[in-house]
């Protein structure tokens, strides 16, 4: 088992097991083209297959980190304490790209990760490692963008953050080796995944309570009609003999059970939220094609396992 490098809103560790039982006992391939923090992938740690996500800087991050481990070790050495004054021998040591006065280190860092929304030339390794260093020290570890594509989560209290990671990335970048990384619409999988492949989707969502009306859905710019288009792709992976799992809001329970998915309602904690009393337990589904005497079950601990 591999820790994901970054914290990501809607990751699913707590869904891990839930998730794994269901899995086909034998498989090919593994895709995942909703990626995030690829919890399940970096636990799974497959031999190959592929990733992809919509977000760009997302996407560059994993691409690094699979390609060029120590070379962004390095620049994440480099940084200093996000309160730290900015660094007069860098740019924006004194305002941001709107003219807005920068007051620390942290906000320094923040204007330089967002050249590439600006316009501006970028490095790919020094945006990626800013990516790495802004998670680990900004407001509880959020991504958010305004509507210019600027990253904008303020500075976050931390004692003594970690924002090297040196041994996640090390141990990260060898998982990824044999993996194709993508950013492109989730349909992309239609060209890559082969029967007896497996394919998890973790769409954006919010979740919801299951007595939400659907037409209330909508998250991050994936609404309704993203949702009909991902059921039509797994119906079609379906009979294509591809083995999907897919984790969702439980308003999505009657979509998938009614064109024969397998669907069960499961308890999931939000991973992030600005309000600590909030992140309690919410319904999601997780649906599958994986006929019930194929799958994987839950791997029983021995207590060795508990030692």
């Amino acid at each position: 088992m591999v820790n994901p490098v970054l914290k990501w809103a809607g990751g699913k560790r707590q869904l891990l097991d839930e998730l794994s039982a269901r899995f086909p006992e034998d498989y090919n391939h593994f895709h995942e083209p909703f990626f995030g923090g690829g919890a399940l992938f970096f636990d799974l740690e497959p031999e190959n297959g592929t990733i992809n996500d919509t977000n760009i800087r997302l996407i560059n991050f994993y691409e690094q980190v699979r390609d060029h481990p120590e070379e962004l070790i390095d620049r994440l050495e480099s940084y200093r304490d996000p309160e730290d004054d900015p660094d007069s021998e860098n740019d924006f040591a004194e305002t941001n790209h709107k003219g807005k006065e920068i007051k620390n280190y942290y906000y320094q860092q923040r204007a330089r990760f967002n050249k590439r929304p600006y316009g501006e030339s970028f490095d790919p390794i020094e945006e990626a490692a800013l990516l790495l260093y802004l998670n680990r020290t900004c407001y509880n570890g959020l991504y958010r963008q305004n509507s210019s594509g600027g990253f904008n989560v303020p500075i976050g209290r931390y004692a003594n953050p970690d924002w090297v990671q040196e041994q996640r990335i090390r141990k990260a970048s060898d998982v990824l080796k044999n993996t194709e990384i993508f950013n492109r619409d989730f349909k992309y999988i239609l060209e890559y995944a082969e029967p007896g492949d497996l394919v998890y989707f973790d769409p954006p969502y919010e979740p919801m309570s299951s007595t939400a009306y659907f037409t209330d859905y909508s998250a991050e710019g994936f609404g309704q009609e993203d949702q009909e288009r991902l059921l039509e792709v797994a119906q079609e992976l379906d009979e294509q003999g591809v083995y999907v799992i897919l984790s969702n809001s439980g308003v999505m329970y009657d979509m998938y059970d009614n064109v024969g998915f397998s669907v069960e309602i499961e308890g999931a904690t939000r991973a992030i939220n600005s309000d600590a009393e909030n992140r309690d337990k919410v319904d999601e589904i997780i649906a599958t094609n994986v006929p019930e005497d194929e799958r994987r079950g839950r791997i029983q601990k021995g207590l060795a396992d508990f030692s």
